[in-house]
């Protein structure tokens, strides 16, 4: 276990993300945000329109199966699909590690 022990009113209680996890227990404090950036240029990924020019430039093609969520499958060389959610604001950092994965050399999550 780790993590940081909060002692309050008799009550011992373990935070095990205090960046994420508020220390008095009130309400999650978001206090890091992550952000996906494009290596080669440095530019913060801020839309969709943004990305998917990022991932087209190196081969990666739109999948147009589900119109619930956003997927891209690079051409006839891989098995690798990327699936995203259709709205932007719902991109999280599970989202932009896969794109990481995917694509080592050319993105990386940096948290602000």
């Amino acid at each position: 276990m780790s993590g940081v022990w909060v002692f309050r009113n008799g009550v011992a209680r373990l935070v095990s993300n205090p960046h994420v996890e508020s220390i008095d227990g009130s309400e999650l404090a978001a206090t890091r945000k992550a952000v996906l950036v494009h290596i080669p240029t440095g530019e913060v990924i801020t839309s969709y329109e943004s990305l998917e020019r990022k991932l087209t430039s190196i081969g990666w093609e739109r999948y147009h199966g589900d119109p619930e969520m956003l997927q891209f499958h690079k051409a006839h060389s891989s098995i690798h699909l990327i699936t995203l959610p259709r709205d932007f604001s719902r991109f999280k950092s599970v989202h932009m590690y896969d794109i990481v994965v995917k694509n080592r050399s050319y993105f990386v999550v940096k948290e602000t």
